[in-house]
């Protein structure tokens, strides 16, 4: 990691492609990620949204924590960290993961990429630097933060993969999802997964920021053929929960972070059961998820698609209309694509169950005159949105 001993100059870092997206921004809508400017929105919603889900999409990723793991001892470190089974993980492939304190609780999600046989990258949402450390005790590895040192891309979108093609980035037709590649692109080297946040056809690139600008003059050099845009933080929202994603720290507490005890939540209570296997060995965690399994879970992020057209926003989830107040809605958005109102919620659980009638009451302002509506809300188990091409190997061309 390279930082300029004068950075604290700057109130927030640029990211290697900070020029090129501050070129193209109509709106100067800015937004900071880890201490570095990003935008919400580059120049309309709309059209950031529709290249996602009908073309191609491009955002900067740079930003996101990135922590180089390696050593002898890297996979039995990991193990005992990680909540998931990795063994079956293979250089050159990615897998998603889960980490949880003493008692069981949620740290943070993220992925982790094998890159040889000792030597891992684990992406995460949030500052993890501390507690990988003090979790390393014991083990031959040595952790390092390179979330500075390499520039990142997310490419996402049905067009995504001819787009790449037609940049100069040969070799994707046989790289399945959470697969790894290292290209070439005009010469230099990039890295590409297939992997993403959108629930759409996608790939990530990595490349060293020197690099960073031909690979954004690369991609954007082909949008006379196809129908590119850059994305902020804004469509990021609405298509990962099209996806059905969480996002740790706003969609539920991270344990590190909650204050008052009882706020925090488990892997079982914010959907990410399947990614704890208790029948793999001892992992930090273990224990309380063991003893957790075996009563009736007491609440659960769910997703909910609510009728009406109303934006919900913060809103609180009934038991029957007029009913017992069992939970809050997390997240919400408009689904353009689906014409529908998608919602993730903290929800209290029945014996384990969620209640069989769930209502929304939220509020909402017209003419400075505040009104309270309802409206039903229908659980979902799947993805809202999850079209057949995001997995098809090799992609379609279009």
């Amino acid at each position: 990691m390279n930082i300029d001993h004068t950075h604290f100059r700057q109130a927030l870092q640029r990211t290697p492609f900070h020029d090129r997206y501050a070129a193209m921004s109509t709106t100067e809508h800015w937004a900071t990620w880890n201490t570095y400017k990003v935008p919400y929105v580059v120049d309309k919603l709309s059209t950031e949204y529709f290249s996602v889900r009908s073309g191609c999409s491009v955002m900067d990723l740079t930003p996101m924590e990135k922590y180089r793991i390696e050593g002898k001892d890297a996979f039995a470190y990991l193990d005992r960290l990680l909540t998931r089974d990795l063994s079956k993980l293979r250089p050159g492939r990615v897998t998603y993961v889960a980490w949880c304190n003493d008692d069981g609780k949620v740290i943070d999600d993220g992925t982790l990429f094998q890159l040889d046989e000792n030597t891992y990258r684990l992406c995460s949402q949030h500052h993890q630097l501390d507690w990988l450390l003090m979790s390393a005790a014991g083990f031959d590895v040595q952790v390092a933060v390179e979330t500075h040192d390499i520039a990142a891309l997310a490419v996402q979108g049905p067009t995504s993969y001819s787009v790449l093609t037609a940049a100069g980035i040969h070799g994707l037709d046989d790289l399945k999802p959470f697969g790894i590649k290292d290209l070439q692109c005009n010469g230099f080297p990039v890295t590409v997964s297939r992997t993403g946040y959108t629930g759409d056809l996608g790939y990530e690139l990595w490349t060293d920021p020197d690099n960073a600008l031909a690979l954004w003059d690369a991609i954007f050099a082909v949008r006379g053929q196809y129908d590119i845009h850059p994305i902020g933080l804004d469509t990021l929202e609405m298509v990962r929960i099209e996806a059905g994603f969480i996002m740790p720290g706003f969609d539920f507490n991270c344990a590190e972070a909650t204050v008052r005890n009882g706020y925090d939540r488990s892997p079982y209570e914010v959907g990410l059961g399947w990614v704890v296997h208790l029948d793999k060995g001892h992992f930090t965690g273990r224990n309380a998820l063991v003893a957790e399994k075996a009563r009736h879970a007491k609440r659960r992020l769910t997703k909910l698609v609510v009728d009406g057209n109303k934006p919900v926003g913060e809103a609180f989830i009934y038991a029957g209309k007029n009913g017992k107040q069992v939970g809050e809605v997390k997240c919400t958005t408009w689904s353009p694509i689906l014409k529908a109102n998608l919602a993730i919620a903290d929800i209290e659980l029945r014996n384990g169950k969620l209640p069989q009638s769930l209502w929304a009451r939220f509020d909402y302002q017209r003419e400075l005159k505040w009104n309270t509506a309802w409206a039903e809300c229908h659980a979902q188990t799947k993805p809202f949105y999850s079209p057949e091409h995001k997995s098809a190997t090799p992609p379609n061309p279009f």
